[in-house]
C-alpha cells in the first residue's frame, strides 16, 4: 500500500493496538437537521477530544469544526438524495481537489448492495478508488442498509467483500449474529456502524461483541450524541475500544461518568 495511504490510515486506525473510536456526524446529508445535531459546532465540539476521527461532510466540516483540531476527518463525498426519495441512487458530490484542500484523511462512500441503484453506486466506488489512490487517500466503503434489505452475515458479508474487490481500504458495516463469517471472508479492517438510537446499555454491548467478533472499531454518532450524556457515552466506548473494557464495566465508567457531570452542574 502507498506510504501516504499508509500514514493517513494511522492517524485513524491507532497503531498502538490497532483500533480506532470515530465519530459519525455525517447524518444531516440526507436526513436534515438530525436530532441532536440542530447546531452541529455545539453538539460535536465537546466530543473531539475523545474521537480518533470525525466523519462528517464538507459543509458541517467548513462551517462547524475548528480549524485548529488535530483530530483525522473521514469526508463524507457521497450524496445526492434524500430521505424523501429513493437512498440508493447517490452520486459523488466532493471533488478531489477539495478533499485535499480540507486536508482529509480519508474519503467515504455509500454502496447500496442490492439496492435500486446498486450498480451505479458500486461503479461510483471504484471511480472514487482510482481518484483517491493518485492523491494517497484511503477510501471507506459504507455498506448502506435500505429497508428491505437484511443485516445477516450472509449479506454483509457479500457486501463487505464486494467493497474490498473493488478497493476499498477499509468497509463501514453492520454487526449482525456470526459476525466472525464476515471478518473472515472480507480481506480489509472492517468498523461497526452504530445505527439507530438505543439505550446505552445496549450500545455498550454491540461495542463490546463487535470487537470480539473481530471489528477493529466503530464509527458511532446517534448513539453518541443522542446519548442523555454525550461526552461520558464517547469516553465509555473508548473504554472498550481502546482500554479492553468489558461492556459491564464499561456501562458502570458512564454512570460514574454521567452522575459527576450532573453534580457539577447543579453545584
Amino acid at each position: 500500500m502507498d506510504w501516504g495511504i499508509n500514514n493517513r490510515l494511522s492517524r485513524i486506525i491507532k497503531p498502538k493496538d490497532g483500533r480506532t473510536v470515530m465519530l459519525a456526524v455525517d447524518h444531516g446529508y440526507f436526513q436534515g437537521p438530525t436530532s441532536g445535531l440542530e447546531n452541529p459546532g455545539k453538539a460535536v465540539t465537546p466530543l473531539i477530544p475523545y474521537a480518533d476521527a470525525l466523519m462528517l461532510t464538507r459543509g458541517m466540516l467548513r462551517t462547524s469544526i475548528n480549524s485548529r483540531i488535530d483530530t483525522p476527518v473521514v469526508l463524507r463525498v457521497s450524496g445526492g438524495t434524500s430521505i424523501l426519495k429513493e437512498l440508493s441512487n447517490e452520486g459523488l458530490t466532493t471533488s478531489m481537489n477539495d478533499v485535499v484542500r480540507l486536508n482529509a484523511s480519508a474519503v467515504a462512500m455509500s454502496i447500496f448492495v442490492g439496492g435500486e441503484c446498486e450498480h451505479q453506486t458500486l461503479v461510483n466506488l471504484s471511480k472514487l478508488v482510482d481518484q483517491s489512490e493518485e492523491y494517497g487517500i484511503p477510501v471507506l466503503a459504507v455498506t448502506a442498509v435500505g429497508r428491505e434489505m437484511s443485516r445477516d452475515a450472509r449479506y454483509l458479508g457479500l457486501a463487505c467483500r464486494i467493497a474490498s474487490e473493488i478497493g476499498a481500504h477499509f468497509v463501514k458495516t453492520y454487526y449482525c449474529e456470526g459476525f466472525e463469517k464476515v471478518v473472515n471472508s472480507c480481506p480489509v479492517p472492517l468498523i461497526i456502524a452504530g445505527g439507530k438510537k438505543i439505550p446505552e446499555n445496549e450500545a455498550l454491548h454491540l461495542t463490546y461483541n463487535s470487537i470480539q467478533a473481530g471489528a477493529i472499531g466503530v464509527d458511532m454518532g446517534r448513539n453518541i450524541f443522542q446519548s442523555e450524556s454525550p461526552v461520558s457515552m464517547i469516553k465509555a466506548v473508548r473504554a472498550i475500544v481502546h482500554e479492553a473494557y468489558t461492556a459491564n464495566e464499561a456501562y458502570e465508567l458512564f454512570n460514574n461518568l454521567k452522575d459527576e457531570d450532573l453534580k457539577k452542574s447543579s453545584s
